[in-house]
C-alpha cells in the first residue's frame, strides 16, 4: 500500500494520458511494421520486372505514407508522453519538498545529507524510469503480442503457436531469469551509490579536516576503491546484459528462420504470392525492437522499489504531531509580526510530547510535563545531557512540533499555529549555522532581504565583526566559500550571530552555539552574543556551564523532566549536584 503512493495516484490522474501514451507507442510500431511489409513487397514487386510502373504505385505511395506516419507517431508519443513524465516529477518533487519542509529544522538529526542527495537526485529521476522505460514499453509489447499472434492465426494457427513461444521467451522467461539474477547487484550497487554519496558530502563539508590532518590521500584512495567497487558490480551487470543481449537475438535469429521457411512454404502450396516472402520476413524486425527491451526493463524494478523504499522512510519520518504550515494556518508574515510587535511572552504550560509509536502512559515521555514562563527580556538557560529532552523542547517552542498535552503560547498564540512565520518570532543560532558559497553580505541578508549598507556594517559591528571585515580583501563582498569553510568555526558563529541581528526577532534560541571552540573563544562569543542580545528573550541550550551566571533562570532537565530550577545563585546553594558539575566545568580564567 505504501508504494502505491508513489505510483497508483498519478497513473489515476493521468489516464487518458497514459491510454494516448500506450496507443501512439502501438500505431508507432504498426507503422514501422508495415513499412517493412511494404518495402519487402515493393522490391519483390520490382523485381519481378512489372510492365508498367502502375502496378507498384500503390506500395510506393504506401511506403511514403507509413514512413511519414512512423516518424509523426513517434514525434507525437515521445512529446506526449515527456509531458505528462515531467508534469508527475514537477507533482512528486513537489510532494517530497512537502514532506522535507516541516523538518527543515530537524535535518541533521533525522537524515544524513548525502541520503537527501540521493533521494534528489536519484530516486525521483528513477521514478520517471517506471512509466519511460518499463511500463509504458511492457504494456505496448503485451498488446502487440496479442495481435501478432491474432494476425499470423489467420494465416497458420500451428505456426502463430511457435511465433508466440518465439516471443513469450523474450516478453516473459527472459525478463523474468534476468530479474532474478541481477536483483541483488541491483540493490547493491544502489546502496554503494547511496553510500558514495554520503561520503562524498562528508569530505565536502569537512573538506578543511582532511587538508589539516594531512589525510587527502587517504581519502582520495578510500573513495577510488569505493568506487572502484562500484564499477565492478556495474561492470557485472553489464556482463549479463551483453549475454542477455546475445540470448535475444539468436531466439530473432530463430524468428527470421522459421519466417524464411514458413513463408517460402506457404508460397510453394500456393497460398501466398512470391512477392510476399519477403514482407514478412522483414516485418519481423520492427516487431522485435518493441519486445527486446522488456528484459532491461524488468530488470529495473528492484532500483524502482529501492526509491520508493527510501521515499517511504523520508515520509514515515514525518511526526505524526507535525505542525501545520503558514498555508494552513492562515497566518500571514505581518499578522506574525503585529503579534511579536511589543515583545513576546512564552508560555510552557505542562507540556508533554511523545514521537509517533509511542502511547502517553506507556513509555517515557520525550518532554514530560514542562512548565516555564518566560516574560519578554528573560534569559533562561536550560542544561541537560544528550537525551534529556532539550532539543524536543526547542522544537515544541518553535511550533515543529504540536505538544502531545498542554500548550505553548506566544503572547496567547498557539506556537505550532505561526507555521512558517515563526521566523518573524523566533530566530535560532545553533552549533552549525548554514553559510552559503556566496559573499558574506548576501549571508547576512538572509537575515532581512531588504537590510541597507548601514544596517549591515551595523550588524557586523555589534557582532564585533568589524576587524575581520576591514580584513578582508573584498570586504562584505568577499565569498565564504561552502559552509563558510574560509573563516575560523567562531568568526562563522559570529557570522550567524550579525544575521539574527539583522532578523531583529524578539526571541532567540542559542542552541549550544560554542559547541567546538576553544574556551577562550566560547568566553569572547558568549560575552558578544550577551551583549549584542540585549533587551531580547534568550533561551539558551547548552552542555557546559559557562557563562550560566548571567541567566535569570536555569532549568536542569533530565529523562524529559526538569529535576533542577532556579537562579545560578540558588542552584549553587540548595543543589550539591549542580555546584560539583559547575566547578567541574567552570572555566580556567
Amino acid at each position: 500500500m505504501k508504494q502505491e503512493q508513489w505510483f497508483r495516484p498519478y497513473v489515476t490522474a493521468n489516464f487518458w494520458r497514459f491510454l494516448l501514451i500506450v496507443i501512439l507507442g502501438v500505431l508507432t510500431i504498426l507503422s514501422a511494421s508495415m513499412l517493412m511489409f511494404t518495402s519487402g513487397y515493393l522490391i519483390s514487386k520490382s523485381a519481378l520486372r512489372p510492365e508498367n510502373i502502375l502496378m507498384v504505385y500503390v506500395p510506393v505511395v504506401g511506403v511514403r505514407t507509413f514512413g511519414i506516419s512512423r516518424a509523426v507517431f513517434h514525434y507525437v508519443e515521445r512529446l506526449v508522453g515527456h509531458n505528462t513524465i515531467l508534469r508527475i516529477l514537477s507533482k512528486m518533487r513537489v510532494r517530497l519538498y512537502q514532506l522535507l519542509e516541516p523538518q527543515a529544522l530537524r535535518f541533521s538529526s533525522r537524515f544524513k545529507t548525502g541520503d537527501l542527495l540521493g533521494v534528489l537526485a536519484d530516486d525521483i529521476e528513477y521514478l520517471q524510469d517506471v512509466y519511460i522505460r518499463t511500463v509504458f514499453p511492457a504494456i505496448v509489447a503485451l498488446v502487440l503480442y496479442g495481435g501478432v499472434v491474432i494476425a499470423i492465426g489467420i494465416f497458420d494457427p500451428w505456426f502463430a503457436l511457435l511465433m508466440a513461444a518465439y516471443v513469450f521467451l523474450l516478453i516473459f522467461v527472459l525478463p523474468i531469469v534476468s530479474l532474478l539474477l541481477t536483483k541483488r547487484k541491483n540493490r547493491e550497487i544502489k546502496q554503494e551509490r547511496a553510500a558514495l554519496y554520503q561520503k562524498l558530502t562528508d569530505a565536502v563539508l569537512g573538506m578543511g579536516e582532511w587538508f589539516i590532518s594531512g589525510r587527502q590521500k587517504d581519502f582520495l584512495t578510500g573513495y577510488e576503491q569505493d568506487e572502484a567497487s562500484v564499477d565492478r558490480t556495474d561492470r557485472s551487470l553489464k556482463r549479463w546484459g551483453r549475454i542477455r543481449g546475445f540470448i535475444s537475438q539468436c531466439v530473432v535469429a530463430a524468428v527470421v528462420l522459421s519466417m524464411i521457411i514458413w513463408s517460402s512454404q506457404q508460397y510453394a502450396d500456393g497460398r501466398i504470392d512470391v512477392t510476399l516472402i519477403a514482407a514478412f520476413v522483414l516485418v519481423v524486425f520492427p516487431l522485435m525492437d518493441a519486445f527486446l527491451p522488456i528484459s532491461e526493463a524488468i530488470e529495473r524494478i528492484p532500483q524502482y522499489e529501492q526509491s520508493i523504499s527510501r521515499l517511504n522512510a523520508i515520509q514515515e519520518e514525518v511526526p505524526g504531531n507535525a505542525p501545520v504550515t503558514s498555508m494552513q494556518s492562515g497566518m500571514t508574515r505581518d499578522e506574525a509580526a503585529a503579534i511579536a510587535s511589543n515583545g513576546v511572552h512564552v508560555k510552557v504550560v505542562n507540556v508533554s510530547f511523545q514521537y509517533e509509536g509511542q502511547h502517553m502512559g506507556d513509555d517515557q515521555p520525550t518532554v514530560n510535563k514542562i512548565s516555564l514562563d518566560i516574560p519578554q527580556g528573560s534569559k533562561v538557560a536550560v542544561i541537560g545531557r544528550s537525551g534529556a529532552g532539550k532539543s524536543t523542547l526547542l522544537n515544541l517552542i518553535q511550533g515543529v512540533l504540536s505538544p502531545s498535552e498542554g500548550s505553548i503560547t506566544l503572547n496567547g498564540t498557539d506556537a505550532y499555529r505561526f507555521g512558517d512565520r515563526i521566523a518573524s518570532v523566533i530566530s535560532v543560532l545553533n552549533q552549525s549555522p548554514h553559510l552559503f558559497d556566496t559573499t558574506l553580505a548576501n549571508n547576512l541578508r538572509l537575515g532581512r532581504p531588504n537590510a541597507s549598507d548601514e544596517e549591515l556594517q551595523d550588524a557586523v559591528k555589534r557582532a564585533r565583526l568589524h576587524d575581520l571585515v576591514a580584513s578582508l580583501p573584498d570586504g562584505l563582498e568577499t565569498r565564504m566559500q561552502e559552509t563558510g569553510q574560509r573563516f575560523s568555526g567562531g568568526e562563522r558563529q559570529r557570522v550567524a550571530l550579525a544575521r539574527i541581528l539583522l532578523q531583529d526577532t524578539p526571541v532567540v534560541i542559542l542552541d549550544e552555539p560554542t559547541v567546538g571552540l576553544d574556551p577562550k573563544t566560547e568566553r569572547e562569543l558568549l560575552s558578544t552574543m550577551f551583549a549584542s542580545l540585549e533587551g531580547k528573550t534568550l533561551i539558551w541550550v547548552t552542555h557546559h556551564l559557562v557563562g550560566v551566571e548571567q541567566m535569570d533562570e536555569i532549568v536542569f532537565m533530565e529523562d524529559g523532566r526538569i529535576v533542577m530550577r532556579g537562579t545560578h545563585a540558588e542552584l549553587l546553594q540548595h543543589y550539591p549536584r549542580y555546584r560539583h558539575l559547575y566547578e567541574l566545568d567552570r572555566p580556567l580564567v
